[in-house]
């Protein structure tokens, strides 16, 4: 009888740290908010508020639902201010610039990088008479983030000129939860899997993304796009199997990690689509942040409350100072990590933010393995070379065929790229 009631608990216990059950008590969160939510829009629409309504709810019910003004024609980075070409005179400043971009990313991301891996898989409280303890909720890590992220892009909204708003509110809370939840998986992975295996497999999204594209929108794409393509694949494999050999880890934790990575995949994946579509309506990329940030931070706080792991997240802060600076610098790194990454390509385009960000990801794999510990085979770093390689070779192929379709004549259209 004693040991029953010593397993029941431990049991309980499991059942409650496990991935899958906490994302469906996450999801679950997420539902009372969105699902109201969605029955009111329905009731306003059904009425023909924007018409009959009246009143001092009005306005905030126009701008939540309606929205006030009519998309705009979508192009390439349309949403985008003209980038300046830097000219002759002023190409210190844009070197100056370049490195203040980049130096400014790598230091977020990989600051960003190292503290997620730290506060995901090391104890806290650890002495020579008790092992410590560990932060288990993830979804705390993404509350932190977004509710900085949401300051941030407040702010900045507030104190410069913005393009005047039109997208209706509601729109926002799709990219919102998929992107909550991508973040989630994300940080959830990092307990069943290292974190190079997480970097090498972020690196490798444009296959599943080429495929999508293949199967559900009929997209063709350039010989050179299915060659980086297979080179990563290799890559990513050489690196996988060469050190499958050396894990300690469980089946059952692979196979959980492997599935948490997917389930970024394809919420990073929409996240990105429906923020595309998104912009055809007038708005910065500032703008886009504030508003995919505010539901982020409802849905979080909203599901938080619910669980109780609100208080209890803000009692481990308390009992571990040092987490609590880990968890503020994290939420910091990336709010400024975003902000560097608008400037960037509004100053220098998507090629060289591209080339920056895979530089970001190396050095990120290389900073891993000396903190951490990690061991990486000669084959597995020669698979980490061969993705890069690809990366890079697929960033200056995109660069080049850009340049060829300006040259094009009226009429003639490139193969669409992802």
């Amino acid at each position: 009888m004693a040991t029953g009631e010593e397993i029941a608990p431990a049991l309980q216990d499991s059942w409650g740290d496990f991935w899958l059950f906490r994302f469906f008590v996450n999801a679950a969160g997420y539902a009372s908010i969105v699902v109201p939510g969605f029955l009111l829009i329905q009731y306003f629409k059904r009425r023909n508020y924007l018409e009959t309504g009246r009143g001092i709810c009005f306005p905030v019910i126009k701008s939540c639902v309606f929205g006030s003004e009519v998309k705009s024609v979508h192009q390439d980075d349309g949403s985008l201010p003209p980038r300046a070409e830097p000219t002759e005179s002023s190409t210190a400043r844009q070197v100056f610039k370049l490195f203040c971009c980049a130096a400014g990313l790598q230091a977020s991301y990989l600051t960003w990088g190292v503290l997620q891996e730290r506060v995901m898989t090391r104890t806290y409280g650890a002495t020579e008479t008790d092992p410590g303890e560990k932060f288990k909720d993830s979804q705390f890590l993404v509350f932190m983030n977004r509710i900085l992220a949401f300051t941030v892009a407040g702010l900045y909204c507030a104190l410069t000129k913005q393009p005047r708003h039109g997208a209706p509110m509601y729109k926002y809370s799709f990219a919102s939860l998929s992107n909550i939840l991508s973040s989630w998986c994300q940080y959830e992975a990092l307990k069943y899997i290292s974190f190079p295996t997480q970097v090498l497999a972020k690196a490798s999204k444009v296959i599943p993304v080429m495929m999508m594209g293949k199967l559900v929108s009929r997209k063709s794409y350039e010989y050179w796009e299915y060659l980086t393509a297979a080179l990563i694949s290799v890559g990513v494999s050489m690196f996988l199997l060469s050190s499958a050999p050396n894990r300690t880890v469980s089946t059952v934790t692979t196979f959980s990690g492997i599935v948490l990575l997917a389930g970024y995949i394809i919420f990073d994946s929409f996240t990105s689509n429906w923020q595309d579509a998104l912009f055809t309506y007038k708005m910065s990329p500032v703008q886009m942040m504030f508003g995919v940030n505010v539901f982020s931070c409802l849905f979080t706080v909203g599901s938080l409350l619910e669980q109780g792991a609100l208080l209890e997240s803000m009692r481990f802060m308390a009992r571990h100072s040092e987490f609590t600076a880990h968890a503020v610098l994290l939420s910091v790194c990336s709010a400024c990590g975003q902000l560097f990454i608008f400037y960037t390509i509004n100053q220098f385009g998507a090629a060289v933010f591209t080339i920056i960000m895979t530089l970001r990801q190396a050095f990120a794999i290389l900073l891993s393995c000396l903190i951490y510990g990690h061991t990486v085979t000669v084959v597995g770093g020669l698979g980490i070379a061969v993705v890069f390689m690809a990366l890079f070779l697929r960033v200056y192929a995109r660069s080049r065929m850009k340049k060829r379709s300006k040259k094009l004549p009226l009429g003639e259209t490139p193969v669409q790229k992802v």
